[in-house]
Parts: C-alpha cells; sequence; structure tokens
C-alpha cells in the first residue's frame, strides 16, 4: 500500500531539499510531479486537484521561499495537507445497549470476514459481542459466518428460513438485549451502488434497528470509484464510517485519499491481511507520515507491545538484570520479529525505512531461518550456558543444521556482541534509547539481532563457489581417466 506513492513522493522532496532557494518555478514543476503522482496512486482526480493547489498556494507564501530550510518546510505543508486530506482519527461511537454496528458494502469487498475481524477487536476490548448473519443471498455466507464465530468463540444468531433482513436484524437486536450483550454486528449481502432494491433493503434494515455505526466496507482497489461508491452508499444510509480492506494487497491506497474528503465520512478501520486481527485503527498522521517515509514508530511499539507475553517480558528483564541471556531468549527474540512479520516489514514502520528495506535486498530471507535452524541444533544445556560452545561443538551444530562452520561462527561472534553490550551498558537502555548496534546495518534493537546478514550471505555464497569448483576439477579428472 501506498509504496509507489511514497517513492514518488520520496523523490520529488528530495530534489526540494537540494534546493538553495525555492521559486514559483521549481515548486510548480514539484507539484506538477506530486499531482501525477496522486493520480497514479488512483486519487479521485478533482481530490488531487484541490490538494495540489492547497499546498502550492502555500508552498509560495514569502516565509516559505525567505525559509532558512526551504525544502524542509514544503516537507511539512505536504504532510499537514495529507493529515488533512484523510481527516481526523475516529473512533466508534457505541453509545447504546446494546450498541449496533451495521456493515454494507460491494461484492467482494471482504464484509463477512471484517465483521469477524471487528468482533475479535471488540472482544478483546472487554465487549460481549454478537454477530448477526444477514447475508441470506450469497451460498454458503451463513455456514461463513458461523465457521469465523467458532474460531473467535462469539456467538452468531442465524435465521435460516427467513429471508427479511430487516425482521432477523430486529430479532437479534432483542435477543442481544435479553442476553446482555453489549455489540451486535450485522452482516448485509453485498450489493451494486446501481442496484437501488438491494440498497433500499439496507435503509429498511438501518430503520429496523437504527445502529450506532453504519460502517461502509470498502475494497481499497476501488481506486476512483472509490469516491462514487461512497458517495452513493452515504447518499441512502447517512454513513458514520468506513473500513477500507485489502490494504495488505497491490492497491495504491487511493480510496484511503480520496473517499474522507468526497464523503466527509472517516475511515474507522484498515485490513491488513486474511487473518482474524489484520484490523487495524486507521490514524491519519501515522499515515501521512509512513506515505512521505517518516515512519510510523508509534504503530510498530504497539503491534510489539500486544505480542509481548507480559510473563515472559518479566523473566527476560530479570535476566537481562541479572546478565543471563541466553540463546533460548535469542530465539524468543527471532521468533517475536517473525511474528512482527518479519524484518522488511518492521523495516517501513522506522524513518526511511523504505531506503533501509531496500539496502537490506541482497539479504538472503531465508538466513533468519537459519539462524533458528542453528540454535535449534544446540543442545538445551548449550542454549543455556553460551560459553560451553567451542569449536567441536560448532562443527556438530553446523551439520545438524546443514550450514558451514562459519556461519554458526558468525552467529556465537553476534552474540557475543550483544552480551557484551549488555555488560557495558545494559540491553534494556540500548533498546529504549534505540541505540546503534555494532556492526549493523539496521538502527537500532533490529541491528543487535540482523546484524552481519549480509556477510554472512556473502560468506556461504563464497563457500558455495568454492563446492562447485571443485566438483568442477573433479568432473574434468574424470573425463580424462575416460580417455
Amino acid at each position: 500500500m501506498f509504496e509507489s506513492l511514497s517513492d514518488r513522493l520520496h523523490d520529488v522532496l528530495k530534489k526540494l531539499r537540494g534546493e538553495s532557494r525555492l521559486t514559483e518555478e521549481n515548486i510548480s514543476e514539484a507539484m506538477r510531479e506530486i499531482r501525477v503522482a496522486l493520480l497514479e496512486a488512483d486519487v479521485n482526480l478533482k481530490i488531487a486537484g484541490e490538494f495540489i493547489e492547497s499546498v502550492k498556494q502555500e508552498c509560495i507564501g514569502q516565509d516559505v521561499l525567505r525559509s532558512v530550510t526551504p525544502g524542509q518546510q514544503v516537507i511539512k505543508i505536504v504532510h499537514d495537507r495529507l493529515i488533512d486530506l484523510l481527516g481526523e482519527a475516529a473512533e466508534l461511537q457505541l453509545k447504546s445497549r446494546p450498541s449496533v454496528i451495521m456493515l454494507a458494502g460491494l461484492h467482494g469487498s471482504g464484509k463477512t470476514t471484517t465483521a469477524g475481524k471487528l468482533a475479535l477487536n471488540l472482544k478483546r476490548s472487554g465487549k460481549k459481542v454478537l454477530l448477526v448473519a444477514g447475508d441470506v443471498y450469497r451460498p454458503a455466507a451463513i455456514d461463513q459466518l458461523e465457521i469465523i464465530g467458532r474460531q473467535i468463540d462469539v456467538n452468531v444468531h442465524v435465521e435460516r428460513t427467513s429471508v427479511n433482513v430487516a425482521a432477523i436484524a430486529r430479532n437479534a437486536v432483542e435477543n442481544a438485549q435479553k442476553q446482555n450483550y453489549d455489540v451486535v454486528i450485522i452482516d448485509t449481502a453485498g450489493r451494486l451502488q446501481i442496484d437501488e432494491t438491494m440498497v433500499q433493503e439496507l435503509v429498511r434494515i438501518r430503520q429496523a434497528v437504527t445502529p450506532d455505526e453504519v460502517l461502509l466496507v470498502a475494497d481499497a482497489a476501488l481506486g476512483q470509484e472509490a469516491v462514487s461508491v461512497g458517495e452513493h452508499f452515504n447518499n441512502a444510509l447517512a454513513l458514520t464510517g468506513f473500513i477500507l480492506t485489502k490494504l495488505d494487497g497491490d492497491a495504491r491506497g487511493g480510496a484511503a485519499l480520496s473517499i474522507r474528503k468526497a464523503t466527509g465520512v472517516p475511515v474507522k478501520f484498515i485490513g491488513l491481511g486474511e487473518k482474524l486481527d489484520a484490523l487495524e485503527p486507521f490514524f491519519p498522521e501515522r499515515m501521512a507520515g509512513r506515505i512521505l517515509g517518516m515512519g510510523d514508530v508509534v504503530s510498530l511499539v504497539e503491534k510489539a507491545a500486544a505480542d509481548v507475553d507480559e510473563a515472559e517480558a518479566k523473566a527476560l528483564q530479570e535476566k537481562l538484570r541479572k546478565n543471563k541471556f541466553d540463546y533460548d531468549d535469542f530465539l524468543s527474540q527471532l521468533r517475536h520479529i517473525s511474528r512482527l512479520g518479519g524484518l522488511e516489514n518492521i523495516l517501513k514502520f522506522l524513518p526511511g525505512g523504505r531506503q533501509l528495506s531496500n539496502a537490506m535486498a541482497d539479504v538472503d530471507p531465508r538466513h533468519f531461518k537459519r539462524m533458528e535452524a542453528i540454535i535449534l541444533s544446540m543442545t538445551r544445556k548449550e542454549r543455556s550456558n553460551p560459553d560451553l560452545i567451542d569449536f567441536p561443538r560448532r562443527k556438530r551444530i553446523a551439520k545438524g543444521a546443514g550450514v558451514p562452520v562459519e556461519t554458526v561462527s558468525t552467529l556465537v561472534k553476534q552474540f557475543e556482541t550483544m552480551r557484551k553490550m549488555m555488560r557495558q551498558n545494559g540491553l534494556l537502555g540500548r533498546l529504549m534509547s534505540g541505540g546503534q548496534m555494532p556492526d549493523s546495518p539496521v538502527p537500532g534493537p533490529m541491528g543487535g539481532l540482523f546484524g552481519g546478514a549480509a556477510q554472512v550471505s556473502k560468506k556461504e555464497q563464497e563457500h558455495k563457489k568454492k563446492i562447485a569448483k571443485l566438483a568442477k576439477k573433479e568432473r574434468a579428472k574424470q573425463r580424462k581417466r575416460k580417455k
């Protein structure tokens, strides 16, 4: 999402940063390039034009032209106008008991899966949630919602013999009141905005249950069509928010920049994958920072905190305090990073992360799996007592992991460097300060885990070349013998 737009904006703004003096001419040229970048990202034509005009007018103000750092001033203006375009962060307004959330959208936008994601999100915040199977037209839609309900341990209201969705929704809300549910989420059938009969069915549901939230589930790949879809549903249902789905795919993100401005209705959540926990609140300021390559460290910290087991974290803190960090802890950190989406995904949240990610492109992604294999090839005693690993043990570990001895030696050296840093400064302080670990292409704590990956990759390549040469010589000898 937004990768192409982010790259284009980075290149344009880099040129402006290099200018010692800004003029109307070079600002106009930059704005033309930004406009093309927005249109290529599927931002609505009218909205892209308005955005460029507002940025341009602010950029040619005398305060910017005379600024000591005019390029930086322009970046700030673009950042601020992006936030204006994306709107303010908006939470769900759940005032009734039970509160009712109604989902609507086009065919294939991901409403049923999103209903499950939203239910899981609310359940984790302490709400008792009831899902309602309101899609009575799509084959197996009810079955799909029931399966999702079982996966997340949330009850599903089903009436298989009825096709009156308004009545189904009303009955579900009445049952929820009796059973003390906090939230009712109504999944509805997909429809086209031009299908007036189906849209009127949504209107009847809205009238029957008076929902607290009416959310349009919109595919991020809608592009230029996002505005007309959003406007049509908003006119019919008076939407209270949007949920943008499939932002993890090849969508160029224009829908996120267009819908809020066109309808005045906020984006409340974004879907970032098929897994039921892949739903995040939408924060415009963080998204603007990611688009401009400023990073989104807050979201990264929140993701990391959500993945950490409290008891495990306390145990690790105690080990760090006593300077007893071992290979089991190292393995735990590797797996933690893997659960966060891997190094490449983590880098995208850091300032300049796209460029860091490109710098790491030559690193073999299988290297991190090899690191895990090496640690798992150690005995329990070796993992808990790192000082035991001498050269004969390294040879045995390398054989068990299927890697050269040099790779094991590099991992051991990395680990020793981390332990040394702990003794000198305390690893927790390093983590909190975001300091750089030695010999690492990656800033912060990630450097300690992945420093030297590129070097190991090169050594392994050299090792393979040597083997290939030896094999070639052996084949040549065999040919001579045959002659």
